[in-house]
């Protein structure tokens, strides 16, 4: 099921970023940054730019990669092999979008150890900053449909990513015990809580289901805040609005002596937690400041 796209009413904004909501001066300085991103320097120059040059250079390195890695998987250690080429694509299009990421907390993160990643997701252009900057291999947890897409389908479902069907849970029973058995067996796992792409900006609600791998395999989740992909790319549009981005990694939640009944607890506080990281001041020294 997806998510409902809740807005948080100005009313219900508190200053106070522990208790888990919005913080007055984040929320303004988003609302100036994604007005800011819809005109002044982006304008008509940047839309010919990202409609002439880059949509079709990330399309020409989609189809020459996805081509290319379909026949090479068959060789060696498939999913090893395809892991390595989709980070070759989005490396390829990070160099071109030009929109450095600056990182920070992932080097408290014992990267040894499997994870399942929280991650707010805001953009199609979430999957390469996560492929470049995660400096490990991982699965996605992805809806169904995207198996739908030529090349990409493919590339998914020979790959080892986590299929799930939003609309028949029941119908994902065997991607999610493959999942659980990647887990246990060391791969770390990359979810998107929300459900699907924030159409505003905002954090949606997380969806409680979302860390039931998690507490079956007993490992701990790292919330994760992509920053500045929103008004980089949002839904809807091929216009790339180049800018500085960010990753922000923050602290392990164990979910050791979790169990279902705890799934909507735990995604509170998760959810909490990536909140903080995505609504958190920006140091003076941030590339978004």
């Amino acid at each position: 099921m997806c998510a409902s796209n809740r807005k948080v009413p100005l009313r219900s904004i508190s200053t106070d970023v522990d208790s888990g909501e919005v913080p007055v001066t984040a929320s303004v300085d988003r609302l100036v940054s994604t007005a800011s991103a819809r005109t002044g320097k982006h304008g008509w120059l940047s839309r010919l730019r990202s409609y002439f040059i880059l949509d079709p250079l990330i399309w020409l390195y989609t189809l020459a990669f996805g081509l290319v890695s379909i026949p090479a998987s068959f060789f060696g250690d498939r999913e090893r092999m395809l892991h390595r080429f989709a980070r070759g694509w989005s490396w390829m299009i990070m160099q071109t979008i030009f929109s450095p990421v600056t990182v920070t907390g992932l080097d408290h993160i014992a990267s040894s150890r499997p994870h399942v990643y929280a991650v707010n997701h805001a953009s199609a252009l979430d999957i390469p900053v996560l492929y470049v900057y995660l400096p490990f291999q991982f699965r996605i947890a992805f809806k169904k449909e995207l198996l739908s897409y030529p090349i990409v389908g493919w590339h998914l479902k020979r790959s080892g990513q986590i299929g799930v069907d939003q609309q028949n849970p029941a119908g994902s029973i065997g991607s999610i015990r493959s999942a659980l058995k990647s887990l246990k067996g060391g791969m770390p796992l990359v979810i998107f809580p929300e459900g699907g792409r924030t159409p505003d900006g905002e954090l949606k609600p997380f969806l409680p289901g979302a860390f039931f791998l998690a507490i079956k395999a007993g490992v701990d989740i790292v919330p994760v805040a992509l920053l500045g992909t929103y008004e980089l790319l949002p839904m809807n549009t091929y216009h790339i609005k180049c800018r500085p981005l960010e990753m922000r990694v923050g602290q392990p939640i164990p979910t050791a002596g979790l169990s279902g009944h705890d799934m909507q607890a735990l995604s509170d506080k998760v959810h909490k937690a990536v909140a903080a990281l995505y609504h958190a001041p920006r140091s003076p020294a941030s590339p978004l400041s």
